[in-house]
């Protein structure tokens, strides 16, 4: 596609694209908004450097994208009560980062569509994040695995965010019951079919024994893993990723989980799978 508002590089074949001659900390036209959108709509997720914005700015931005998502789990931001605004925080004395493949948040009835990520403090060396295109990783598989998976779904479970939520929470889990998503989902927008399984979140096929079910979800995980579906972008101070949470999965490269590292992030409500 030709952009006539943006400049976009493209990182890999299957997903990726830089972004520039856009400045985020003004306010966005409908036309650059417009194009920004289809690129990440073609390219699943998109980068902009050097972005100097502020709390309200990334606010803006996100909600010219649509309706902002609160994380179920995580409490608001202490000092401003942003509910909004969930921070990833880690350093030497809390060395966690996110280093598994995954989906954000696809324990919920309605996943998230897309998170837009800001880049406060980061290592000069490591801690890149991967995207991995589930387009391209379904369209890797032979038809015949197409039409199996065509037919299954599969339960996502809260997992991690199970064991550190509160009371409240908890019951909310238990009371709705198992979350129930297809295999291979299908972009609203786009039309493609994606794979639509983690290994964070998913824990089991429905219908199937319990070894059947490993079988099939461990071929799939070890698939994604393929590099030839991967992109990898180097985080710099103000860095800004937006991706697609619909067709995408995502990790941190955990070469240096001890470094000091603060990003931002919002997400946008999403719709239930199908």
């Amino acid at each position: 596609m030709t952009y006539k508002h943006i400049q976009v590089t493209k990182l890999t074949a299957p997903l990726g694209a830089e972004l520039s001659g856009i400045d985020l900390s003004k306010p966005l036209d409908e036309p650059v908004r417009d194009e920004i959108a289809r690129a990440l709509l073609d390219n699943l997720v998109i980068f902009f450097r050097d972005q100097d914005i502020t709390v309200d700015d990334h606010l803006r931005i996100a909600r010219s994208f649509g309706d902002l998502y609160t994380h179920p789990v995580y409490q608001p931001r202490k000092d401003e009560g942003l509910a909004e605004v969930f921070e990833l925080e880690s350093d030497a004395e809390r060395p966690f980062v996110a280093d598994m493949w995954h989906t954000d948040i696809t324990f919920e009835p309605n996943p998230p569509k897309a998170s837009i990520l800001r880049a406060v403090e980061v290592p000069e060396a490591g801690g890149d994040t991967m995207w991995a295109s589930m387009e391209a990783a379904y369209d890797g598989l032979s038809d015949t695995m197409q039409r199996l998976l065509g037919g299954l779904s599969a339960i996502h479970h809260p997992s991690y965010f199970y064991q550190i939520a509160n009371d409240e929470q908890r019951k909310r889990f238990d009371d709705r019951g198992d979350v129930i998503h297809p295999i291979v989902r299908t972009h609203p927008e786009s039309g493609r079919k994606a794979l639509f399984v983690n290994g964070v979140f998913t824990s089991a096929i429905v219908g199937m024994k319990e070894k059947e079910s490993e079988k099939i979800l461990s071929f799939l995980y070890e698939h994604i893993d393929s590099p030839e579906y991967h992109c990898r972008f180097h985080w710099t101070p103000n860095a800004i990723a937006m991706w697609d949470n619909q067709n995408t999965q995502h990790r941190v490269v955990a070469d240096d989980p001890a470094a000091r590292r603060f990003m931002q992030r919002l997400t946008l409500a999403g719709g239930v799978p199908f």
